[in-house]
């Protein structure tokens, strides 16, 4: 039986989260399956240091979700981790294409039973190093909320991008001197803040492309 509140519960987080989203509420279902099995298998694994299942559906599933209006197309979720952002995204938005990438072979296990419980066809598992993955198609959008160094992250991931394609670094705060090492063949076109619903906490994203 749940023991937290009602108010407090990750069903009503996830209620309110989409609404305060503007997301369809059916998307709760999905999202707290993947969340279920999230938490079994975080026991043996360690996916998360997040453990409360509640703060799991504001820290990771409504964040991811906050950066649904920004992807399009093939989307490549390089050090996705327990599937953060893609799995919701790809729940969230049937259209796009997420390719899950990451080294950790245990992460990638998960990733692909998660794949399977919920019939997700739009999702690809790519156990990789982000420099050592080979695409068989450009990525019109590469995002990730793992990287420290944004300049890193674009130099590891430049061979996989569209001749159009969008980065979106998932931030906290902003750090200006990150920014400034942003390398000069790159423009950021926008810096997005971002409002993740029961999160009192500063969350950017950094929208880059080609110079």
């Amino acid at each position: 039986m749940n023991q937290a509140s009602p108010k407090h519960s990750p069903e009503a987080r996830m209620l309110a989260g989409l609404v305060a989203l503007k997301l369809d509420p059916a998307l709760a279902g999905p999202l707290l399956r993947y969340l279920g099995e999230l938490v079994v298998w975080n026991k043996a694994y360690n996916l998360t240091s997040v453990r409360e299942p509640a703060e799991m559906v504001t820290r990771h599933l409504l964040d991811s979700l906050a950066v649904l209006p920004y992807v399009s197309g093939r989307v490549l979720d390089v050090g996705t981790g327990a599937g953060l952002p893609g799995i919701p995204l790809a729940l969230a938005n049937p259209g796009l294409h997420l390719g899950l990438l990451d080294s950790n072979g245990k992460k990638t296990r998960f990733l692909r039973h998660a794949a399977r419980t919920l019939s997700l066809d739009n999702v690809e598992v790519i156990e990789a190093r982000a420099e050592k993955h080979v695409a068989t198609q450009p990525y019109d959008c590469i995002v990730s909320r793992a990287y420290a160094s944004t300049a890193d992250f674009l130099k590891t991931t430049d061979a996989l991008a569209a001749p159009d394609g969008r980065w979106i670094a998932m931030k906290g705060k902003l750090d200006r001197k990150e920014l400034a090492e942003i390398p000069a063949a790159y423009v950021l076109e926008e810096t997005v803040r971002l409002q993740v619903p029961g999160l009192a906490e500063d969350r950017h994203l950094l929208l880059i492309r080609r110079a």
